[in-house]
């Protein structure tokens, strides 16, 4: 895999491994046309219409997927809640012979929105609907969050580097030829000069948008996963 192959990785990985999220909570398996029998399920299951409700405003999915989503996430989360080391021991079944767990981390702390160390239902359905059902600008916007690691709405090399050194040890060992220990530097100082127009050493969002924009193979896989549900 050339720098190139790498480059989209490092934005598109996070559609592609969510979903294989949804995939461990059996997600993708139900459909809306259930069975009147899976409909007494579900509303029972849902014991908050009043916030599915909301959510159906907040969000692209309608009232029933929103339902089916809820069943889907409290056969996996009795609790309600998902927190660091449910994500990291999903993604380490994906990639038994690499290391997930620093990707699992940063994944993790972009769906948690509010910072409390656990994601709930709402911070799921959010995100799910952003990467799923979004524009292609919400889809880079919510990159461009797991990017920036402490939120200061700026993305740094050192940021970027980071972030490309998860997906390394998370992936570099099913790559053919094997990348080289010194590739994701590599990467990200082209990246990142492609990305940095005005040179002040950050990334704006607005500059990271941009250029992925620019770039036809990005735009053609952020379209992927939109009828994925």
């Amino acid at each position: 895999m050339n720098l190139e192959g790498l480059e989209m990785i490092a934005v598109l990985v996070v559609i592609v491994l969510f979903v294989k999220v949804l995939e461990q909570f059996g997600l993708l398996e139900a459909t809306v046309e259930d069975s009147v029998e899976d409909e007494l399920e579900m509303a029972t299951v849902c014991h908050r219409p009043e916030g599915l409700e909301q959510l159906e405003a907040q969000t692209k999915f309608t009232k029933k997927e929103l339902q089916i989503l809820y069943r889907g996430f409290k056969n996996e989360c009795p609790s309600g809640i998902v927190n660091e080391e449910t994500f990291k021991e999903i993604y380490a079944q994906f990639f038994p012979q690499g290391d997930a767990s620093t990707y699992a981390h940063f994944l993790f702390n972009a769906f948690d929105t509010d910072h409390n160390g656990s994601v709930s239902f709402e911070d799921f359905v959010m995100g799910l609907s952003v990467l799923l059902r979004g524009t292609i600008q919400d889809k880079l916007k919510w990159a461009f969050n797991l990017y920036d690691i402490n939120k200061d709405g700026y993305v740094t090399k050192e940021e970027m580097l980071d972030i490309m050194k998860s997906i390394y040890d998370m992936m570099g060992k099913y790559t053919y030829p094997v990348l080289r220990d010194e590739t994701p530097r590599q990467h990200v100082e082209i990246f990142f000069q492609k990305m940095d127009k005005n040179k002040d050493g950050v990334v704006t969002i607005d500059e990271f948008i941009d250029t992925c924009q620019k770039d036809e193979n990005i735009m053609k896989s952020m379209q992927l996963f939109e009828n994925v549900i």
